[in-house]
Formats: C-alpha cells, structure tokens, sequence
C-alpha cells in the first residue's frame, strides 16, 4: 500500500518514504511509527498503540518516543510549535490531521475514510448459549457480514488485509460483523453444524436491530448465510457470496478434495500460530498466493490470535462436511456470486454450483489468485465494485 500526503509519499511495500519526489531515509522504528498515523489519519493515537505496533509491547522511555515523534515531524515537515500535520493531544497522544490517499494498486487510488475512529464491541448470545462478539461500523444502509474463520474484531482493525475491506464496505453501508464461534473474541462453541452458525448469525443481526439486510458471505460463511436466508427469508435483502461453497471438501468426494483436506489439516496441526514456521507461511499462502511480506506475515500473525489449533481442526473438519446442495433452490434472495478463477481453496466449480441451483444468481468471475481478496491486487477493486453495484 502507498500512502499520499501533501509532497509526501510512504510506501509499505517497498519499505521507502520520499518528500518532493526525493527518497529520504528512516530509521525503522521513525517509518513503523509515520506507518502507523498514516493507517489511522484522523484518529487519536495513545502512548499504549505506539508501544504494541512499533515496540512490540517492549518497555521504551518517554524520551525515546519523543526523539521518534521529532524525527517523523522532521521528515515531513513539521515541527513541534506549527503541529500543521502531526497535532500532539496533551497527555492523551498524537493525531495526523492532513488528508491522506491510499493507493491501493496503480490504477485505483482511493481516500483514506474511515468508518469510524473507533468501534463499540458488543457480545450477543446465541440459541445454546455461546456468546459471539461483534461491532458496527460505517454509514448508511445495513449490511451484515457473515462470520468465518481467521478474522478478530480488534485485531481486523489494524489489519492490512482486513481494514481496506471494512472501510470500503463501511463507506457505504452500515457493516455488522462478528467473530465466528471459537474465533476472535468470540466463544468456544462446542456445536459447530450449520444450525448452531447460522443461529450465531441470527442472534448478531437481533442484537445489533437489524430487521431486513443484506449478507456479504465469504469462504465457510457462503453455506452459513445461505442457510440462513432459508430459514428467514423475509429478512434478507440479497447475498453477496464470495470464494463460497455449496459442498465441503470430504461431500464432494473426490481423491484430490480427499487429499486436500488431510493435507490442510497437517498444516495446521503442525504449523498453526508458529511465527516463522513453514508449515504456517505454507497455509497461509494457500489463501494468499500473491501476498507481500507484511500481508503474509498479518495472516501468519493472525491466526493464533484468531483460534487455537484445536479448535481450528474441529471447525475444519465441521466445515469440510456442509452441504447445502438441497438449499439452494429455496433462497429467493437476489444473489451474487463472486469467485476467482484460480483459488486453491474452494474451486471455481463450488461457484457454478451455486450460481447455478439459485434461481436467478449472478455469477461474476475474477481473474485472481486469492482466495483472500488482496487490496493490491487489481481484482479488489473489481470486487468492491460489483458488490456496490449490485447491492444499490
């Protein structure tokens, strides 16, 4: 990602920030720091996130921050008497107060909105009882999307995979979302059929007041929403069903899903959570293929923080037996499917499945890698552009 500000440009990619179109050198934690207010322009930035992102939770003393803070003021431009663009907040931290562009690729630059500084995290409890996590964002009309593995409110916040998402959707949409039972700040459920996750999406969308909404599914939350929008159909506006399926891996029964789904659970058995594992940056990159460094790392990161290895080998060997092949007649929602065309994980053909047996579907194929969609990938934008679209 490029991050544009006045004269000023930081590229995370290739790790190089530039004034007036000359390179200027950083020492790493200067840039991580400059990094860091730019993802959150606009937003208060307190003494304990500099710590966690920059430091890494590592004890630093007041005036190594302020030697930091001077020299990101002197690299831009600034100082501390003007403020112009980094304005400090009297014992409560720093706010970037200059318009900031992300580019997201080379062809689809973007403003940093955010929707919202901050969000609230509310626990709603589903029909046996598991207490699922789950936040709103954004302005305007609802949107609810359906939870799925590898995801955590708080840590979707700062995500370089996940927060372009949330504040694309959340600029024109009110976004619901939620941790999947076992995952994120949600809780370990011991009943993972379809029922009980489609229950889980029922008692978010009763929480948060949601009467008729649309549903942004993606992965394992394809059958999820599809269940539900079955079972209250008078309450789903239309489906969004991205990188989905209608029959897991062990349903479809052939040797290679069959060898597939064993060899994914070796990886996560052996690998899960392990910062600098092969087994860990392998799975990762199944979902990622075309993924930088930080956006590999930010998956590899995320997925101990996201669930334990147990409880990612049950939900795995729960969602590689769904099948919602006799559903899909029933949905009579306006329905989207979005697939590209040579994700590892689920198979195009799991989208013509779908498109197929829902009356009416529209069926939009990409010309991806990801199964994960990647915000420099140039399909991303292709993406979000056909969700908004067919969602007006």
């Amino acid at each position: 990602m490029l991050f544009k500000f006045g004269q000023c440009e930081l590229d995370l990619r290739r790790h190089v920030f530039s004034r007036d179109g000359l390179s200027v050198p950083l020492e790493p934690q200067v840039f991580d720091l400059l990094a860091l207010f730019l993802r959150h322009a606009g937003e208060l930035v307190d003494r304990d996130r500099m710590m966690e992102e920059v430091w890494r939770g590592r004890i630093v003393s007041e005036a190594t921050i302020s030697s930091r803070i001077n020299a990101v003021r002197h690299a831009i431009g600034d100082d501390g008497t003007a403020q112009a663009m980094l304005q400090t907040v009297p014992r409560r931290g720093f706010r970037f107060v200059v318009p900031v562009t992300a580019v997201l690729s080379e062809d689809a630059p973007m403003p940093l909105a955010r929707p919202s500084d901050t969000q609230v995290i509310r626990v709603a409890t589903s029909r046996d009882g598991t207490r699922i996590a789950h936040a709103t964002t954004g302005r305007g009309p609802p949107l609810l999307r359906a939870g799925h593995w590898l995801t955590h409110l708080e840590l979707d916040w700062t995500s370089p995979i996940w927060r372009p998402l949330l504040d694309r959707l959340g600029q024109s949409f009110s976004l619901t979302r939620y941790d999947q039972r076992c995952t994120g700040l949600s809780e370990a459920g011991a009943d993972l059929s379809l029922e009980a996750l489609a229950d889980d999406l029922e008692a978010v969308a009763d929480a948060a007041g949601l009467d008729r909404f649309p549903i942004f599914a993606a992965s394992q939350g394809v059958p999820v929403a599809i269940a539900f929008a079955v079972r209250c159909p008078e309450r789903v506006t239309g489906l969004v069903l991205y990188g989905g399926y209608a029959q897991g891996r062990t349903v479809r029964g052939t040797d290679a899903d069959r060898r597939n789904a064993e060899a994914a659970l070796t990886l996560i058995q052996q690998g899960w959570g392990r910062s600098g594992s092969a087994f860990a940056a392998a799975f990762a990159m199944i979902y990622l293929p075309d993924s930088s460094k930080e956006e590999l790392q930010s998956m590899v990161d995320m997925q101990l923080a996201s669930a334990t290895p147990e409880s990612v080998v049950a939900m795995r060997m729960a969602i590689d037996a769904y099948d919602v092949t006799p559903l899909l007649a029933h949905v009579t929602a306006p329905t989207l499917v979005v697939h590209a065309r040579e994700d590892s994980v689920q198979p195009l053909g799991q989208a013509r499945l779908l498109a197929a047996g829902i009356k009416r579907a529209q069926l939009h194929v990409l010309e991806s890698r990801n199964h994960v969609p990647l915000p420099r990938d140039p399909a991303w934008t292709e993406i979000m552009q056909a969700v908004e679209q067919f969602l007006r």
